[in-house]
């Protein structure tokens, strides 16, 4: 393994990849910082991963052993270490990178891995697969378009889980706009109802002093994000619950 960067240079090469939104530019940037992505990460001291799977863990009912669940940008499947330490074993994952996918692979805590661009192509799964969906990390600029959200949502069964993360830092609030507009109409139109919407002030170290919180040094300072919980409707309640059905 190659000698961890120090903070300075993470803080560089992260603030870079925030930068970056031309996808093809972004999953080449994710392929060649996949090797040294999990200590770059853990030097940022990167929550997001712990607290969504939390966060699904209070709203999903058990056993955990037995729920099936899909980790959406599964990156280098940090978020499938904290599943599996909780109780979960029935884990699928989906990535646009290929470097990032190898690295999933070799923790050997996937009972199935596929590459998918998710926003461009549809999820390698049927309709009302998966107890539970995550996506952690990946919504932002020149990542995972809003557009992809219907499709999370396709594959989780009836009643079933959907946890989401964003950035709340000033360069991702267009985002966030954007894809709370998303999840709203989703919700108006009955397809799902918000549980959670959390807000976390210290997701992970800014950057840049342009990205940290006020009242904050840009030593010390934290970046902020926020966690979404919700749950799809179930099959008579989305078709308008017809009476006397």
């Amino acid at each position: 393994m190659a000698e961890g960067r120090s903070l300075p240079e993470v803080r560089a090469l992260v603030g870079a990849s925030h930068g970056i939104t031309d996808l093809a530019h972004k999953l080449h940037f994710y392929d060649q910082w996949a090797p040294n992505y999990d200590q770059d990460v853990a030097a940022l001291q990167y929550r997001a991963p712990r607290l969504a799977v939390d966060c699904l863990m209070q709203a999903l009912p058990g056993p955990h052993h037995a729920a099936l669940i899909l980790d959406a940008a599964c990156g280098t499947g940090l978020v499938a270490a904290e599943l599996q330490a909780r109780g979960f074993h029935q884990l699928h994952g989906v990535d646009g990178s290929p470097g990032m996918l190898d690295q999933a692979r070799a923790r050997g805590l996937y009972q199935c891995l596929n590459l998918c661009i998710l926003g461009q192509e549809p999820l390698p799964s049927t309709e009302g697969t998966f107890d539970a969906v995550l996506m952690v990390g990946a919504l932002s600029d020149g990542q995972v378009p809003c557009s992809a959200i219907p499709e999370l949502l396709r594959v989780t069964k009836p009643g079933g889980l959907v946890c989401l993360t964003t950035r709340t830092n000033p360069s991702n609030l267009r985002y966030k706009e954007a894809l709370e507009a998303t999840l709203d109409r989703l919700e108006q139109a009955g397809a799902w109802e918000r549980l959670v919407a959390r807000p976390v002030d210290q997701w992970e170290l800014a950057t840049s002093e342009l990205e940290v919180r006020p009242g904050t040094s840009d030593s010390d300072g934290f970046i902020s994000g926020i966690i979404y919980l919700y749950r799809k409707q179930a099959a008579a309640q989305a078709e308008g619950g017809r009476p006397g059905a």
